[in-house]
């Protein structure tokens, strides 16, 4: 028996694949670091043998792609200056592996897909924590708080984040209909719990904002392209203000202090100033992609035994663009952060110009996700991450002209037209 290609490669057709594929990719992001090397080799398998099936349909023409590979490519020249380049050289080729498999995965699943293999993804990620994990002491705070089965309890927040943006969308924009409905409310109640046992403040804070953004968008949405963007202006400068105004008021002490966190941010403070310090020693290039968190480097074992990480591994600045700063310098900074902006705003531009783009709705709720997590968290800037897969996934979308994808589960009924007799 012969299996059409288009099972698995057309955006239509391969809805079953691209679902199990998704699900099965985020489980990888998340438990890698449990499962071992051959986890990694798994989700190699879901998308580079698809290159075999039709080359150009699945890669499609790079040169569109350039601006997206800028960061990854100066990863590459960073191995020559950095202080570890076996170090360097490795994960360099692990993150453009990496987008090629996200650009992979772009080109032949449509969004309604990638919502529902992130709906399935993260359910069973979740499951997964909530019965195999484990509470974690924070010597920091003296707190004690639900990681699940990962190493912090941040990374939990996020999948649980991802869990409810997944569901809003394939509830509210995509169209869930029968047992995905069933799905969908699964997936939310674990994230919600999730999210409420791990604690993570920098989580739910971005969760709420970007599904209320997502929900004012919607809104604007029955509005003429010409009134939803004088609308959308408007409401910028709203918040904006009321934003300083609430600074000046004291409400981020007040949002801190319902979290249990104080001033410093769990000493957020001190690692970013630290950043800063190791960034201003060579600014414009950096000290080498993945160069400064390196075993046996004096500055890296510091802050290791300052902030107890017994691992000495999977520790960061918590901000990403210090993070890039220290590791790429300048230049790698602004190339990353054109990658980001330019698919925030040209999804948003999609947004707010056409009338009916549900695609570019779900790529611009990702992308703002991502981009107010940058701020205090790392997720694009590194291989095997579901972050960085959705990141340039996202991305990705933006050089493809607008698609409206059939929901498989809906059939349209049209009467037939009567041709006219002809004597």
């Amino acid at each position: 028996m012969r299996i059409a290609k288009a099972v698995f490669i057309r955006p239509d057709d391969n809805t079953v694949y691209g679902t199990l594929a998704v699900a099965l990719s985020l489980f990888v992001f998340a438990y890698s670091a449990r499962l071992g090397p051959l986890s990694i080799l798994v989700y190699y398998g879901l998308w580079l043998p698809l290159v075999l099936m039709d080359y150009r349909r699945v890669l499609g023409n790079y040169l569109r792609f350039v601006w997206i590979f800028g960061f990854a490519a100066f990863c590459f020249l960073s191995v020559f200056w950095s202080p570890a380049p076996g170090v360097s050289m490795r994960t360099a080729i692990q993150y453009l592996t990496h987008i090629v498999c996200a650009l992979i995965a772009m080109r032949t699943l449509s969004t309604a897909t990638l919502t529902r293999g992130a709906v399935v993804g993260c359910g069973i990620v979740l499951v997964y924590s909530l019965l195999f994990g484990v509470y974690h002491y924070d010597p920091l705070d003296g707190t004690y708080s639900f990681v699940g089965a990962f190493a912090s309890k941040n990374q939990l927040g996020f999948f649980a984040s991802l869990g409810l943006l997944f569901t809003y969308a394939g509830v509210m924009i995509t169209g869930f209909r029968r047992l995905w409905l069933g799905a969908a409310a699964g997936t939310a109640a674990l994230s919600a719990y999730s999210l409420l046992a791990s604690q993570s403040a920098t989580s739910v804070l971005t969760t709420l904002a970007v599904i209320a953004l997502c929900i004012g968008l919607q809104v604007l949405g029955k509005l003429a392209p010409r009134q939803r963007k004088i609308v959308f202006a408007a409401g910028l400068v709203l918040v904006a203000i009321g934003a300083n105004a609430a600074l000046a008021f004291g409400a981020m002490d007040a949002v801190l202090g319902a979290f249990g966190k104080d001033s410093t941010l769990t000493g957020r403070t001190y690692l970013w100033q630290q950043g800063i310090e190791a960034a201003r020693q060579s600014p414009i290039a950096g000290i080498g992609y993945q160069g400064y968190w390196v075993q046996g480097f004096p500055e890296a074992e510091r802050l290791w035994e300052e902030f107890y990480i017994a691992s000495r591994s999977g520790f960061h600045f918590h901000d990403t663009y210090i993070e890039t700063m220290v590791e790429t310098g300048v230049i790698g900074t602004v190339l990353l952060s054109l990658i980001l902006l330019t698919g925030l705003f040209g999804h948003l531009k999609r947004v707010l110009h056409d009338d009916d783009n549900p695609e570019a709705l779900v790529m611009f709720a990702i992308l703002a996700l991502l981009l107010v997590r940058s701020f205090v968290e790392i997720d694009i800037m590194h291989p095997y991450h579901v972050g960085s897969f959705l990141f340039y996934f996202a991305a990705g979308k933006l050089t493809l002209k607008p698609h409206r994808a059939v929901d498989p589960g809906q059939q349209v009924l049209a009467w037939p037209v009567p041709r006219p007799h002809l004597a």
